[in-house]
This record gives C-alpha cells, sequence and structure tokens, in this order.
C-alpha cells in the first residue's frame, strides 16, 4: 500500500489499473502531493445489506474508507482535524451514541472491549456522567528491561491517581467518548438520554451517502464554524488529546479510568532513542502551552473541575521547566567539584543525613513501584536513564521553542513520531543496545555532560582537589558531589561506548563527538582555570 501511494505520488496521476481497481479514485484526475488531493469515501462492507455476513453466517458492521481532502492553502490541523472529519461522516452514516478511538499503530487485543466500556455509560444511576472511557495504553514491542523506557509507571499508578481525583485525561487512543459530549455538549444533571433501537433507511443507496459524507470531509466545511473550537477535538495544540479532554472536563463532564486484567488495545513504542526524545519534547511543548494559555486548568477548569484533578495536570504541563533543575544538578555539582567549591554539608556532619535520608528513600519508592506494576529491576535502571536523558534535552528544547513562540519568532510544528525501522535498527532494539546512529542536537548536549562529569572524575582522580592533600579529607567535604558525579556516569555509560568504542552503525556520529568534546573540554578548562 504504501509502494503504491508512493508511485501514485511520484506519477501525478492514478493509473488505469489501480483506478479500476478501486473505486474510491474515479473522481481523481491528478494528484500533485500528499498534502493536495480530493477526499476518498468508499463504503467496503454495507451493514444495511442482508449479503453482508460473514463466514458463519453472522452479519457484518458497516465499514467505511476515508481518506479527508487536503489542499496547501488550508490548514489541515493533523490528527485533530482527521478525527474531527471522522466525527461529522460518522453522524452521517450511523450517528452512533459512542466513538471508539485508537492510532493507527494500535490493534485489539480485547473483543469484549466496548462492551465493557458500554458498562458504564449505560448504569442508569451514574452512567449520565461519563463523557469517556479512558484506557491505559500498553505496547506490544516493548523489550524485557525497556531499554527506552515506558509510560508504566504513569499507565499504571498516575491516571488511577486522576481517576480518583476527578477522572483520568483523554491520552488520545484507546478511548471511547460519548458523541455529544466530544461534540461540545455541556453536561446537566438534567440530561436523560432515551436509548432507541437504531435505525436506518434502507433505501438508501451506500452511493448516495458516499456522495453526501464527501462534502463533510472537504477542506472547505469548517470555515467559520465552531469545529476545533468548540465542537469536536481542539485545534491549536500539539497534544489535542489533552486538551480535547480538559474542555470536556470543564463542562461538567467526568471521566472514567478502565484497566482490565487483559488489555484491551496494544500499540508500538518508538524503538530508537531519537524518536522517543522528539515524541517527549512535542507532549512536553504541548502541555507547556496549555498551561501558558487561556485554557491552563487554574483558569479554564475552575468551575467544574474539583481542585485536585486541575492539580493533576500541573505534574505534566510543567514537565519543561523541570528541565533546568535537572540541567542544574547534572552540570553545576561537577563544575564546582573542579574548582573546589563544596555544595553540601560534609559527609560526617550531621546535615548530611537528610540528603541521604531522601536521595535513598526516594530511590527505593520510585523502584518498588516501576517493579511492583511489572518492570524489573534493570528496566527500572533504564527508566532512570530515560528520566535523565529526557529532561535535559527533551523539555529543554520543549521550553526554549515555547519562549521562541511566545516571542513569535518560531511557531509550534507537529512533528510526527517514527514506527518504521529498519532491519539493522530493529536488530541493535531487540538486544538492547541504544542506538545514537543520527546527528542530532540532543546527542550533543547528551554527550557533552556525560563527557564533562566523566573528565570531572578524572581530573579529581589524578590531581584531586587544588587545596586538599588527604583523600579522606577530600571525600568528606565533597562525598555527595563525588557520588553525584559517579552516578551519572554510570548512567551515561551507554554513551561512553556509543563515543569510545562501538563500531556499528548505531554509535554517535563523529561530528557530534568532536563538538561535545570540545564543549565538555572548554567547560572543564572554565571550572579548573
Amino acid at each position: 500500500m504504501k509502494s503504491r501511494i508512493e508511485t501514485i505520488t511520484k506519477l501525478g496521476k492514478i493509473p488505469a489499473d489501480i483506478r479500476k481497481e478501486h473505486k474510491g479514485f474515479d473522481e481523481w484526475g491528478s494528484v500533485s502531493s500528499r498534502q493536495d488531493h480530493p477526499s476518498i469515501l468508499h463504503v467496503l462492507i454495507d451493514g444495511r445489506n442482508p449479503n453482508a455476513i460473514d463466514i458463519e453466517g453472522k452479519a457484518l458492521p458497516t465499514l467505511v474508507y476515508l481518506t479527508r481532502e487536503k489542499r496547501p492553502q488550508f490548514h489541515h490541523h493533523f490528527k485533530a482535524g482527521a478525527l474531527n472529519a471522522l466525527i461529522r461522516v460518522s453522524s452521517r452514516i450511523s450517528n452512533a451514541p459512542f466513538i471508539l478511538n485508537v492510532d493507527c499503530d494500535m490493534y485489539s487485543n480485547d473483543s469484549k472491549a466496548i462492551r465493557d466500556v458500554l458498562c458504564f455509560f449505560l448504569d442508569e444511576e451514574n452512567g449520565h456522567d461519563i463523557a469517556y472511557v479512558q484506557y491505559p495504553q500498553t505496547f506490544c514491542n516493548l523489550t524485557k528491561n525497556e531499554i527506552y523506557g515506558s509510560l508504566r509507571v504513569v499507565m499504571q499508578f498516575e491516571l488511577p491517581g486522576f481517576d480518583g481525583n476527578g477522572g483520568p485525561c483523554y491520552i488520545g487512543t484507546g478511548c471511547v467518548h460519548r458523541r455529544e459530549a466530544l461534540c461540545g455538549m455541556k453536561h446537566s444533571k438534567e440530561l436523560a438520554v432515551e436509548w432507541k433501537e437504531m435505525k436506518s433507511d434502507r433505501r438508501e443507496s451506500a452511493s448516495s451517502i458516499e456522495e453526501d459524507c464527501k462534502a463533510l470531509a472537504s477542506c472547505t466545511y469548517e470555515e467559520n464554524t465552531l469545529w476545533g473550537k468548540q465542537m469536536g477535538v481542539k485545534y491549536g495544540s500539539l497534544v489535542e488529546d489533552i486538551l480535547t479532554g480538559i474542555s470536556i472536563q470543564a463542562r461538567g463532564w467526568r471521566s472514567v479510568y478502565l484497566k482490565p486484567e487483559r488489555a484491551a488495545f496494544l500499540g508500538v513504542v518508538p524503538t530508537t532513542l531519537l524518536d522517543t526524545l522528539v515524541q517527549h519534547k512535542r507532549w512536553a511543548e504541548g502541555q507547556l502551552q496549555i498551561f501558558l494559555s487561556k485554557h491552563c486548568t487554574f483558569l479554564y477548569g475552575r468551575q467544574n473541575m474539583p481542585l485536585k484533578l486541575q492539580l493533576c495536570y500541573c505534574i505534566y504541563m510543567l514537565w519543561a521547566p523541570n528541565s533546568f533543575a535537572t540541567l542544574y544538578f547534572v552540570f553545576v555539582p561537577c563544575f564546582c567539584l573542579l574548582k573546589g567549591i563544596p555544595l553540601f554539608p560534609k559527609i560526617s556532619s550531621f546535615w548530611g543525613i537528610p540528603f541521604l535520608y531522601v536521595i535513598f528513600v526516594h530511590r527505593v519508592h520510585s523502584l518498588v513501584e516501576f517493579v511492583w506494576c511489572g518492570g524489573t529491576i534493570r528496566g527500572w535502571l533504564n527508566e532512570q536513564r530515560m528520566w535523565l536523558f529526557k529532561r535535559t534535552t527533551s523539555y529543554f528544547f520543549a521550553i526554549i521553542d515555547n519562549i521562541l513562540m511566545l516571542c513569535r519568532c518560531s511557531k509550534s510544528a507537529f512533528v510526527i513520531t517514527g514506527k518504521v525501522v529498519d532491519d539493522d535498527v530493529n536488530r541493535r532494539y531487540e538486544q538492547e543496545i541504544m542506538d545514537f546512529g543520527t546527528s542530532s542536537p540532543m546527542y550533543t548536549i547528551l554527550a557533552t555532560l556525560a563527557l564533562f562529569n566523566l573528565f570531572g572524575l578524572i581530573a579529581l582522580g589524578t590531581k584531586k582537589v587544588a587545596i586538599y592533600d588527604v583523600g579522606v579529607e577530600v571525600f568528606d567535604i565533597f562525598g555527595f558531589q563525588i557520588i553525584l558525579c559517579c552516578l551519572l556516569v554510570f548512567v551515561n555509560l551507554p554513551i561512553y561506548q556509543a563515543v569510545f568504542f562501538r563500531k556499528d552503525s548505531g554509535k554517535i556520529p563523529a561530528s557530534v563527538t568532536l563538538v561535545s568534546i570540545a564543549f565538555a573540554l572548554l567547560a572543564s578548562a572554565l571550572a579548573i582555570y
């Protein structure tokens, strides 16, 4: 299918054999690009037709293929625009009261998932309050030790916490929505919905439905309407799912978190480090945009959202500013160690006990939490490594982009995370070997910080600290900084391997290595001299 699409784009026209094979291409004269083409809407299975049955003789549901129109002069709003087009087209075909949303890289893992969701919506006492039911996001291609981390703790601990404080956020996939809530209806205690058997007009042909629905998927349909503003999935954010969930909850609806024993849907995680970092940059940037906008939960949702739910969203909306604190403890302690400036109490001092206690308890809590939800100890170590990598690169670039956008120096861009990789990348991923095979400013930052801490330990080992001669005294005064540098060197071991020892195509490129070494040596020289 990918090959056919690319071939058609290169040719600029639809070959006769493909036009004859696929009815949807009948009206296509030419194809300029993936961003310039008319819509295709084709009823593949007409559920109203008595001949639409499976091999067991049971009726099949209506199945419709839709490609919405795209023109360069109209903003298509990425995923949000596609979802809104699907909402409108489905309202014309079935107008079903509930809508399931899953990403294109996910598949159903439990045929009973929808039935379980309906138990919430159709509850006679509390069902009328529920706008959507959110499943956790689970993945089928995770390695045993989750080399690039995972959303394990978020999905199994933090979303249930959301659920207890007013309802989980909408994460963009694995979610079943009530159509009225998704289309902008405000919640009311007097709202009563009568569930009736849905009957369609069998006299209407599939071809007439196709023709009518194409207008709903056109570029001009949303002009001067409330779509993307008060109706449907929200526009104007890199995390349209989070913004849409906030707007629904701000209208008085509540949501439900549902985690069955058998995962309902399985998706695919990025299999390269760069894709993972880019994905988290987009998430952090989009959520900080919401926090700094009129849709901040403390402003937008203060009337209908409880304060504890507003605070829950802040955990993610403030991901990006956390990068400054992380960059401080990654860089400043080593810099001051080289200059001979102690930042913490002596190891032998009573005031060192609180630091040891906090460090020990926080790490033990993190480890127990991760292992409790099914992870491994090595997986937890990988999670800590990714915690460091994301906060020093993804979140740092996210806040820089937000600053530039506020200064009107740039516009936010929706970057799609790559999920298709070649055999070498896939082999390294399965062997849990980090892949650094491309040049990126993110890799330059990671390598510079890793090398700077390594140079700091080397300098300490060869020269000690300039004004001290006794090793025991040095460790007593600078113990916490030395321990921190050792931990950072340990966490960054994959980077040292990719810089100095690896020969495969997944190593850090020579250009990145040279620049990083130069920056690390410059920082070390500034600290020492």
